[in-house]
């Protein structure tokens, strides 16, 4: 029988992290949810199921935040924006609010949890970036955050893999969420075009890549990114 651990799971009330909150549960794991709110979150009340209110863009009360809820096994850095503005008319404010939740968040989640899954010479974490990262993105920001996002994925790696920490990423194509319709119709159209099976990624098929990298992947997989593209960006 699978031991019981404590996923905590950014933005898991929706989309890829909603589906990633029930195969935890699924698994027999316990869940802390950070978001900003839970409407319509039917988990709230599960047995299982912790819920954290708090806006990811306060890089300062992070530590506190961690300080407060249980030792963190597993940490899912999902949370994310997409604003598709363009590059030359981008309020300071979105590109400030993109950078801190898209990037800054994620850095000092793991720097927090980072802290006792030393101690327990364990944990496993795993970062939502995407394809953006790797080939550019018309929301500027978002494709140098999610770049970021990658690099510090390696970074984090090396620093705190001789600690028995494994950390990767994913890097998927558009996913059949709420975000794809923040990207211009055209640009829906043309990414179909490109891949092989003429459809987006569904929200399972990037969770489940991202629950066994957090439970049953190798440990020598470590620093690594996968790509769930369909084709989109073979390399």
């Amino acid at each position: 029988m699978t031991e019981q651990k404590t996923a905590l799971i950014t933005g898991g009330n929706k989309g890829i992290g909603l589906v990633l909150t029930n195969k935890f549960i699924e698994a027999g794991h316990d869940v802390i949810v950070v978001a900003r709110n839970f409407d319509d979150f039917t988990l709230a009340d599960h047995q299982q199921v912790r819920v954290a209110p708090f806006d990811l863009s306060n890089i300062d009360g992070i530590p506190q935040l961690i300080a407060d809820l249980p030792p963190v096994d597993i940490l899912i850095n999902n949370a994310g924006v997409l604003f598709s503005l363009p590059y030359d008319n981008y309020p300071s404010e979105k590109q400030e609010q993109m950078l801190k939740i898209n990037l800054e968040a994620p850095v000092a989640m793991i720097r927090e949890v980072a802290k006792s899954m030393v101690e327990k010479g364990y944990g496993r974490i795993v970062n939502n970036s995407s394809i953006a990262g790797h080939i550019g993105h018309p929301d500027l920001w978002y494709g140098i955050t999610k770049a970021g996002v990658i690099n510090m994925t390696k970074s984090y790696a090396k620093i705190l893999g001789g600690n028995g920490i494994v950390i990767n990423a994913v890097a998927s194509g558009p996913v059949e969420t709420e975000m794809l319709y923040t990207i211009p119709e055209a640009r829906r159209k043309a990414i179909k075009e490109a891949v092989y099976t003429g459809r987006f990624a569904k929200p399972e098929e990037v969770a489940d890549t991202m629950f066994w990298l957090a439970t049953d992947c190798p440990e020598y997989i470590n620093g690594t990114c996968i790509d769930i593209n369909n084709g989109a960006f073979p390399r």
